[in-house]
C-alpha cells in the first residue's frame, strides 16, 4: 500500500497547478478552449485540482485536513472566479464577431428580382385554352378513375375490340381503370350538354408506355365540335387555326388517312415543319411534315351513346398531346424532361 499523500506534498502540488491554470486562463482565446481549459484542471470527475482537493480525504489528521481543505478552496474560488471573468470577455468578443459578421447595409441597393415564367406545359394548357375561349368551347372535366364503358364500349370500343390491346391500361377492377385517353369524356358530355355543342376536355391520362416521346402519365386535349351541319371542312379550319395560333402563322396543315374507332373518317394531323419550314430536316426525318394529332368524325354508334341523333346532328374530334405540343416548340428531346424538376424549364425563355 502506497504512502499517504502528506500535508507539504499536497501543497507543493497546488502551487505547482495554480499557475499552470492562471496561464491557460489567459492563453484561451475562445469559450471552446477556455471550457477545455476548465475540465482539465476543475472538472467534475477527472479535473487535476479536483483529484488534489479529493486526497484531501486520505490525511489522517483532521486539523491537517481542515487546513488543506480551506486552502484548496481559497484557490478553487479564485480560479472559479477568474474563468468567470475570461468567460466573459471572450464571450463579449465573440459576440462582437457575429454581429459584425451578419451587418447588412440598407444603403446598398438590393439584388434584381429574378422571375420565373410557366411550366411548358401549362403554357400549352393556357394556349389551348386561349384558343378554344375564342372559338366559343366550353370547357368539361371527367374522372381520372373511370369506368370501363367510358373510356371503351361507349367510344366504339367493345369488350373484344382489337383497339383495346393497343392501351396498355392500368386496370384497377373489372369495370374501372384509370383512363387511357381523354375521349373518355365524349360521351359524359353529349349527355350533359346535348347537341349543339362545343367543348374542350383537358386533363391526365396514364398508360403503360415509357420512351422517348411517351411516359406513363401524360396530358391531353380532347375536342369535340357537334351541330346539324358540321363537316369535315370545320375540322380542317378548325386545326389549321390551332396550329397556326400555337406554331406560327406560316405553318400549314395535311390530313393523312387514319383508323380510330371512334371516328369515321379519321385522320392524322400534320404540320409543315418548323425548323426547315417543309424543305427537310432531322426533326420531320426529311419529309417536311411533322405528326401532331389525331381526328375525325364522331362515329355515329359515339353519337348514339351520347344519346344525340346521328341522322340529324354530326361533329368532330380530335385529340393532342400537351407534351407532344411542348416538345416539338421548344425543342425538348425527352418527354421524362418536362418532369424531371429541372430550373431550366422555369427560366424565360428569348421567345417567351
Amino acid at each position: 500500500m502506497g504512502d499517504l499523500p502528506s500535508h507539504d506534498a499536497i501543497l507543493a502540488e497546488l502551487e505547482r497547478l495554480v499557475p499552470k491554470v492562471e496561464q491557460a486562463i489567459a492563453g484561451a482565446v475562445s469559450t471552446h478552449d477556455l471550457d477545455q481549459v476548465h475540465a482539465t484542471y476543475l472538472g467534475r470527475q477527472d479535473g487535476a485540482i479536483t483529484k488534489l482537493r479529493k486526497s484531501i480525504g486520505q490525511v489522517a489528521d483532521i486539523p491537517t485536513k481542515k487546513l488543506l481543505g480551506a486552502a484548496i478552496n481559497e484557490k478553487w474560488n479564485a480560479l472559479e472566479e477568474a474563468f468567470r471573468t475570461r468567460t466573459e470577455l471572450l464571450h463579449a468578443d465573440e459576440e462582437r464577431s457575429r454581429i459584425a459578421g451578419e451587418w447588412i447595409d440598407l444603403t446598398i441597393p438590393e439584388e434584381p428580382l429574378s422571375r420565373g415564367t410557366l411550366h411548358p406545359i401549362t403554357e400549352v394548357l393556357n394556349a389551348i385554352r386561349q384558343v378554344f375561349g375564342s372559338l366559343g368551347y366550353r370547357f368539361v372535366e371527367g374522372p381520372e378513375v373511370e369506368y370501363d364503358r367510358y373510356n371503351f364500349t361507349f367510344v366504339n370500343m367493345p369488350p373484344d375490340h382489337p383497339s383495346r390491346d393497343t392501351q396498355d391500361t392500368y386496370f384497377i377492377d373489372d369495370t374501372r381503370l384509370l383512363r387511357t385517353q381523354t375521349s373518355s369524356v365524349q360521351v359524359r358530355a353529349m349527355r350533359v350538354y346535348g347537341a349543339p355543342m362545343s367543348a374542350i376536355v383537358i386533363g391526365r391520362c396514364f398508360r403503360r408506355d415509357n420512351d422517348a416521346t411517351h411516359a406513363p402519365i401524360f396530358y391531353q386535349a380532347e375536342g369535340i365540335c357537334i351541330d346539324t351541319d358540321i363537316s369535315l371542312a370545320d375540322l380542317k379550319g378548325t386545326l389549321l387555326y390551332f396550329m397556326q395560333s400555337f406554331f406560327g402563322t406560316d405553318r400549314k396543315i395535311r390530313l393523312r388517312p387514319h383508323h380510330f374507332p371512334f371516328t369515321e373518317p379519321s385522320f392524322e394531323i400534320d404540320i409543315s415543319c418548323m425548323r426547315c419550314n417543309g424543305s427537310g430536316c432531322s426533326l420531320c426525318r426529311k419529309s417536311g411534315w411533322i405528326e401532331v394529332l389525331g381526328s375525325g368524325m364522331i362515329h355515329p354508334t359515339v353519337l348514339e351513346n351520347g344519346g344525340i341523333d346521328p341522322s340529324r346532328y354530326r361533329g368532330f374530334a380530335f385529340g393532342v398531346g400537351l407534351e407532344r405540343m411542348a416538345m416539338l416548340k421548344y425543342n425538348i428531346q425527352h418527354i421524362r424532361h418536362l418532369y424531371e424538376n429541372d430550373i431550366r424549364f422555369l427560366t424565360p425563355r428569348r421567345d417567351a
